[in-house]
């Protein structure tokens, strides 16, 4: 029984002790520090590890000194997502503020077994190539550069480029002074530009109550003439194009030379199957209208 009770406690320690070399395993990150310089502030390594746009020493137009020299911390990761729904991956600061020409030194810690970017935008071409401020590296690892931020107050993107990351959830803002205008759907911090919906959706079975009919339309009557208006319009197309010079000069033609009787004679006699004709024409075709 004894000998049951002390396998018992090894079994325990041991794996105990295998927890805590588990938990010192999980944070253990690689240090990329010795980085070679391609020139134009573009650092690499070996083994992935990339800082584009480092810049201690160079001042922007418009700053006479280094205001300050501010470092900051920033880590990625899956789990800093949790608390935004929709999202992947995340930053565990969305925001940071300094000073017009600050020295800013960013530590970028990827907790994720997957690369990650620390990427600004916006600077100025003629001392950041290409604009940016990059940190990049698979991590689990840690990566560090600095660059001087412009004299002007401005508010920069920050995120990863890698595919789907930003949209997923790994997008922040640096704001410069009294920065610029924000940038939207940042987590936590500025409203979506498109919001998710989670809300109850209507179901299917649910009617929902017909528009309201347009202005000057009742509700049993529709926006199109009714019948009597198309028989209506017609007879009034037919008889305005009778009235038309054409058809004034066709009677001066068929009556030219008559006396008053003699074309008296002529509509009551000779012309009444061509009125007959039109007038059983015209009843036909608004016949027709109202049967529609």
């Amino acid at each position: 029984m004894l000998n049951q009770s002390l396998k018992f406690v090894g079994a325990g320690l041991l794996l105990t002790a295998s927890l805590g070399q588990a938990a010192e395993k999980t944070e253990t990150f690689a240090e990329h520090k010795m980085l070679m310089d391609h020139g134009g502030g573009h650092l690499m390594d070996m083994e992935g590890g990339m800082v584009m746009g480092q810049n201690k020493d160079t001042l922007p137009p418009g700053c006479s000194r280094v205001s300050e020299d501010v470092s900051i911390t920033v880590r990625a990761g899956h789990k800093y997502a949790k608390d935004y729904p929709g999202t992947m991956f995340g930053f565990d600061t969305h925001e940071w503020r300094v000073k017009p020409c600050t020295r800013l030194t960013v530590n970028f810690i990827n907790e994720d077994h997957i690369r990650h970017q620390w990427m600004m935008h916006g600077l100025p071409k003629f001392i950041y190539d290409k604009g940016m401020f990059h940190l990049e590296m698979t991590g689990p690892a840690k990566i560090s550069g600095t660059l001087i931020l412009p004299a002007e107050d401005r508010t920069y993107l920050v995120h990863c480029d890698i595919a789907q990351h930003m949209e997923k959830g790994m997008k922040g803002q640096l704001i410069v002074g009294k920065g610029s205008t924000p940038f939207p759907s940042i987590p936590g911090i500025t409203d979506f530009v498109v919001p998710d919906d989670y809300g109850p959706k209507v179901p299917d079975s649910v009617k929902l109550p017909p528009p309201a009919p347009a202005a000057g339309v009742s509700a049993g009557n529709s926006a199109t003439p009714t019948s009597s208006g198309n028989g209506t319009f017609l007879l009034g197309l037919v008889l305005g194009i009778v009235g038309t010079p054409l058809g004034i000069g066709y009677y001066r033609r068929r009556f030219a030379g008559m006396s008053g009787q003699e074309v008296a004679t002529c509509l009551v006699d000779g012309c009444r199957s061509w009125l007959d004709r039109l007038i059983g024409f015209l009843t036909t075709l608004i016949g027709g209208v109202h049967k529609k």
